[in-house]
């Protein structure tokens, strides 16, 4: 009996302190781990439909928005809570307006949410109310965004492009994809184990962290004013190709670039990845031609090699190691200095400095200028150029690199490199990221700064160049880019383009590089145009009026005021027309007014007294040009 009586409290004990650990447990799980588990308990039952993150906005240098977000809704489906298979599948086809087939393998995939991707990924409004109001069992519509381009597909190959899943693939999308990118959210909806929604728990929405802003160097005005160039002139001489760039020479700020031919940044899938992965003022290159003289020039002037006032013969050609190298200009310049020879773009000239150099010098300031490797700029694609190895370099070789043949460059080494030849010799590090502001503020929490690389040539040289680009403009072959009061000074380029190591005849980019003004360079500018058709193959005939048009737009639109002094232009009387000033009407009568021998004149208004007038006195006029008066 006793041993019995034992066994059973034994048997009582043990199943006390089971009971007691149990109650301790459950004491410990409702109390100290309960959220823990209604967590882990909800996490089951919930099903996540995405919700797409907010792009931080783009903006340019003076805030404006150059690319926003806009609402495109997401159809979403959850595959058991479908009731009716069939009719569901027929509803969302017809109303997205695809093949019931390409719907219907979404809903025999084995998962807890599947997305209707492509065809129901960012929707319009008038859709996505549709299929609201169909009210399909386990169908769910998500509010998600997509890119806005308030300019339509004005900078479209420096932003790039984002893709279905709001990652940048492109341009400035993909440069700075982390910090645009923000977290996503989600629409939470509760289910049981077999994916039927709880009709008594209510979803929850966890909203999208927006990506950081970021404002750009970009100034969108001169940019729609050089798109608006590049378009003309495509409709225009029809070329293969045509790229454009603006730039702070003191800074290297990009403030504009472009490429040609185009493409559209919402439906960029239409297009060749060739043609929206090319940001042509980075990605091509191509030999620069007599815009390179620009180098030559500085590079001559700071070793001291050449006086500007010291002259020079120029028979049309010149003769090295037994090759005969043309002039461009038939029967040559004759006696000139070398002034001349730059305002000229005499090839023999800058033959004889390239010579008076030797290839050792003329080819460490051609690197010390930037060119044969990548200038750093914060885009995607950037191209190094091609220059000549040391092996490589013979006295012809060096010839036709001090007048821009044989290198290649791309556009933003070759603006660079003069921006440093004008600015006081200094070579920075062009950049088109102004600075990160935080969402819907405009605090910026980093500004970007100058990113000075070297010092190339000396002030003193540097204001010299500066002089040199100023008469080529107002004195020699590109006097069709001369601005009145703007002190504007350029390059001219007409470069053949070699096909199979050989140059072929009539095959021609042609290029013009402007900067003003020239006393104090606020703006330089480059356009290049590969192949024009129905054109006069020299830069300084087709695109010199091209970037005089952005050069004067870009000046008024940073506010740089018309200043006297500076080089008259010299007019030739068989290519360009005269200026003449403008005589003072205020305070005339009409009839007191006959005709001028030199411009037309308008009167606007049946008055007695003229009381404006545009131009106002004392400005330069074109011949031929018309002045309007304005009556009382």
């Amino acid at each position: 009996m006793k041993v019995i009586r034992n066994r059973i409290y034994i048997t009582l004990y043990v199943i006390f302190f089971i009971f007691i650990v149990i109650l301790l447990r459950l004491g410990y799980v409702q109390v100290v781990k309960s959220e823990a588990y209604i967590e882990r308990a909800f996490e089951l039952w919930t099903r996540n439909i995405p919700v797409s993150t907010q792009r931080g906005r783009i903006f340019d240098r003076n805030g404006k928005l150059i690319v926003g977000n806009t609402l495109a809704p997401t159809v979403s489906i959850i595959p058991k809570q479908v009731k009716n298979k069939t009719y569901t599948i027929n509803t969302l086809a017809s109303i997205l307006k695809v093949d019931s087939e390409l719907i219907k393998k979404h809903f025999e995939k084995n998962v807890s949410v599947e997305i209707i991707k492509p065809y129901g990924k960012n929707i319009d409004l008038e859709t996505a109310k549709k299929i609201i109001a169909a009210d399909l069992p386990g169908v769910y519509v998500s509010s998600d965004v997509i890119r806005y381009y308030p300019y339509g597909n004005t900078l479209s190959h420096v932003l790039g492009i984002v893709g279905v899943d709001n990652q940048g693939i492109t341009g400035i999308e993909f440069m700075y994809n982390d910090i645009l990118m923000g977290k996503p959210g989600s629409q939470n909806i509760f289910t049981d184990a077999h994916g039927n929604k709880y009709p008594n728990l209510t979803g929850t929405y966890t909203k999208s962290e927006q990506g950081f802003d970021i404002y750009l160097t970009i100034d969108i005005d001169i940019q729609l004013t050089l798109e608006r160039v590049l378009d003309n002139a495509m409709a225009l001489y029809e070329p293969e190709e045509i790229l454009g760039l603006v730039m702070d020479p003191k800074t290297s700020q990009v403030l504009a670039m472009a490429s040609r031919p185009n493409f559209d940044l919402i439906n960029y899938q239409d297009y060749d990845q060739e043609l929206y992965n090319r940001n042509l003022p980075i990605w091509k290159s191509f030999e620069p031609g007599s815009t390179f003289k620009i180098v030559t020039f500085s590079s001559g002037l700071e070793e001291k090699v050449f006086d500007v006032n010291e002259t020079f013969y120029d028979p049309g050609f010149a003769i090295v190691d037994g090759t005969r190298i043309r002039d461009w200009k038939a029967g040559g310049h004759g006696m000139q200095t070398f002034m001349e020879v730059i305002q000229n773009s005499c090839n023999p000239g800058f033959i004889e400095i390239g010579q008076r150099l030797g290839k050792e010098k003329l080819f460490e300031y051609i690197y010390k200028f930037g060119f044969g490797k990548k200038t750093g700029i914060d885009l995607l694609g950037e191209a190094t150029g091609i220059i000549f190895k040391d092996s490589q370099i013979g006295p012809v070789e060096l010839a036709t690199s001090s007048f821009g043949q044989g290198n290649s460059v791309t556009p933003i080494q070759l603006v660079n490199a003069a921006n440093a030849a004008v600015n006081g010799g200094n070579l920075n590090q062009p950049y088109i990221l102004k600075g990160i502001g935080i969402p819907g503020t405009g605090t910026l929490i980093f500004q970007n700064e100058i990113k000075f690389v070297r010092r190339v040539i000396s002030e003193e040289t540097s204001a010299i160049v500066r002089d040199a680009l100023e008469r080529v403009v107002a004195l020699g072959t590109a006097r069709s880019a001369y601005i009145e009061g703007y002190r504007v000074g350029g390059k001219t380029g007409t470069a053949q383009i070699p096909i199979d190591g050989k140059y072929v005849e009539g095959k021609y980019i042609l290029s013009f590089l402007g900067i003003a003004p020239m006393n104090d360079p606020k703006v330089s500018a480059y356009i290049a145009i590969n192949q024009p058709k129905a054109a006069v193959q020299y830069g300084g005939v087709v695109v010199a009026p091209m970037l005089k048009e952005v050069i004067l737009d870009a000046l008024s639109i940073m506010g740089v005021e018309k200043q006297k002094g500076g080089i008259p232009r010299d007019a030739r009387w068989w290519v360009d027309k005269f200026l003449y000033p403008v005589e003072n009407y205020i305070g005339k009568s009409p009839s007191q007014i006959g005709l001028h021998p030199h411009y037309k004149i308008k009167i606007v208004g049946n008055g007695n007294v003229i009381i404006a007038q545009s131009p106002e006195a004392g400005e330069l006029i074109v011949q031929d040009g018309v002045v309007t008066l304005y009556t009382n």
